[in-house]
């Protein structure tokens, strides 16, 4: 319970007001002073508490019938349900915390490895905020520094020419390059990468699958048009989540049910993180760079292809890596779904292409919304740095260095519109 009629509902469910911040054995009173349930009361009043409000946490036991009739009884003395994350929401709004160490509580709850707990700890406590923080504080000083500038134009000061503003502003870069690059880490952490396996027909799409996922998720036959709707698997490829969804083989369909397949399969590649485009190596004849180029160019355009070619151990090819080529040639990959020759490629390939690093030191749990304010911010100080380059007009300079302020301001909730608070706090447990 959070908010200002705590000790009063304290008092009256449990005979006296708890002493602060000691676990308290009471008996838990119903209307009637009979015992509803007995267990441990902490009373943690305002405002050292993590709403900053009048906060009291019962401890009783489990049990349906016997937290149906304490619930019933404290919404009889005044309280009522909590929304989800409305307490995450009340500590922001009495400043015990920021949007994104609010947001960081969630991630923390909904972790799925640990490296992912370890980066939600980190920014709960404040390490994403302070280096936000610490990077306004270097906009705020460009920012001081030019606007003297427009104030006293009598002064005539040389920006371009002060070596001392350059070293600064590319220090700028650098750490809107590190918070980036951390935050990128976290954002895969909490997301994973979205990895749809797309081929023709009998490629081995659901053996790969399954392969990947180390068990039997998908049916495999010799049989084409085995798969007819999406499957989904999440598994984590040194330590990194890699969300994996199979899909129906490209080609005419069969059938009204075949081509629903098909047309979600397209709709999930355009989602997509990365697509693994699925080859038969065994059918050399139909391999040929023009034919593939067909039917890589049938894919969603923008959405970055490999090529697994599968079934080597049908044709004697051992299993190898080739580079993306010049021309925007997708990456290739040599392997076997069936002997699983070639997977240690595979999984360093996603784990490379996704930039992903293994060391989780400097991972800071992070959302998309968090990298699209991030790079806003970074495009601002780039229009600023090339407005004094080119035109020396400083008024336009403080103008995006001011515009890279507020998007920064986002991530913390300093410039975060209610609606936007709605929808973050909306996605919270009920009563985290």
């Amino acid at each position: 319970m959070s908010g200002a009629q705590v000790p009063r509902i304290a008092a009256a469910l449990l005979g006296a007001l708890p002493a602060p911040r000691i676990a308290t054995l009471a008996r838990f009173l119903d209307a009637d002073g009979s015992s509803l349930d007995e267990g441990l009361a902490l009373y943690f009043p305002a405002p050292a508490s993590f709403t900053g409000e009048h906060v009291l946490e019962l401890q009783g036991h489990g049990g349906a019938v016997v937290l149906d009739a304490l619930l019933k009884r404290l919404l009889d003395l005044g309280c009522r349900m909590a929304r989800p994350g409305e307490f995450s929401e009340r500590a922001f709004l009495n400043g015990k915390m920021d949007v994104a160490q609010a947001e960081a509580v969630a991630d923390l709850i909904d972790a799925g490895s640990s490296a992912a707990a370890k980066a939600a700890v980190r920014s709960m406590q404040g390490e994403f905020s302070a280096r936000v923080a610490q990077l306004q504080s270097q906009l705020t000083g460009l920012r001081t520094h030019v606007e003297a500038a427009i104030d006293f134009p009598d002064e005539e000061l040389d920006f371009l020419g002060d070596d001392a503003f350059s070293a600064r502003l590319t220090e700028v870069f650098a750490a809107f390059d590190a918070i980036m690059a951390a935050a990128r880490q976290g954002a895969l952490l909490r997301e994973g990468l979205n990895v749809v396996i797309a081929g023709r027909p009998n490629a081995g799409k659901s053996s790969l699958l399954n392969r990947l996922a180390g068990d039997e998720i998908a049916i495999v036959t010799n049989l084409p048009g085995t798969t007819r709707d999406l499957l989904r698997q999440q598994v984590h490829v040194g330590g990194m989540p890699v969300n994996l969804v199979d899909t129906a083989g490209l080609r005419a369909a069969a059938d009204v049910v075949e081509a629903e397949g098909i047309r979600r399969a397209v709709d999930e590649m355009q989602r997509a993180d990365r697509v693994i485009y699925v080859v038969d190596a065994t059918l050399a004849e139909q391999n040929t760079p023009a034919l593939l180029a067909a039917e890589l160019a049938r894919l969603p355009q923008g959405v970055p292809v490999t090529l697994a070619f599968n079934k080597i151990d049908l044709t004697g090819i051992a299993p190898h890596a080739e580079a993306a080529g010049p021309h925007a040639e997708p990456a290739r990959l040599y392997l076997s779904a069936a002997t699983g020759e070639g997977f240690d490629l595979l999984r360093e390939h996603l784990k490379s292409s996704a930039g992903y690093q293994l060391s989780e030191s400097g991972a800071l749990s992070a959302r998309r919304r968090h990298l699209d304010a991030l790079s806003k911010a970074r495009e601002h100080v780039q229009s600023a740095a090339a407005a004094l380059r080119e035109s020396k007009a400083i008024e336009l300079f403080a103008e995006d260095l001011r515009l890279a302020q507020r998007s920064l301001g986002e991530i913390t909730g300093e410039f975060t519109s209610d609606d936007l608070l709605g929808e973050i706090f909306g996605s919270f447990c009920i009563g985290k």
